[in-house]
């Protein structure tokens, strides 16, 4: 079960669920957006196809803690190191980008180097994804 945060938390932390690129597989980005919404986090989904641009203005404009790509396309590597640098030309580097989806083993040292702070690849638990933005959302907060 997926513990939600107490009641003497004043603001959720918000979330961007993001799907970049062309990839139009979303079922697991609405499963993952919903279970952090259950968790407590205030989570906001962009849908399909999103411009890198898009991502990060939305991103933004929302004041985010954490983006979250969802990437089934095998292109995680090129995409994950645009918004990372995107964010960075945007003077929001302080908001963590976590990758999720189709990614070997073999990449998530790669894209830990390009800047995610974090990667859940196919076969992550709910539990764990959660836990792991939660401690994101804590570094963030002190």
């Amino acid at each position: 079960m997926i513990s939600s945060p107490s009641s003497a938390d004043p603001v959720p932390a918000r979330v961007l669920v993001a799907k970049p690129g062309l990839d139009g597989h979303d079922r697991g980005a609405k499963i993952v957006a919903r279970t952090l919404r259950d968790a407590g986090f205030e989570v906001i989904y962009t849908g399909i196809r999103q411009r890198i641009d898009d991502i990060v203005a939305t991103a933004v404009q929302e004041d985010v803690a954490v983006v979250g790509l969802s990437i089934l396309s095998g292109a995680h590597v090129a995409l994950t190191g645009r918004v990372v640098e995107a964010l960075r030309a945007a003077d929001a580097a302080d908001i963590a980008v976590v990758v999720g989806g189709t990614i070997p083993q073999s990449d998530v040292a790669k894209l830990r180097s390009l800047g995610a702070a974090a990667v859940f690849p196919t076969g992550t638990s709910l539990e764990e994804l959660v836990a792991g933005v939660r401690r994101l959302v804590e570094q963030v907060e002190v």
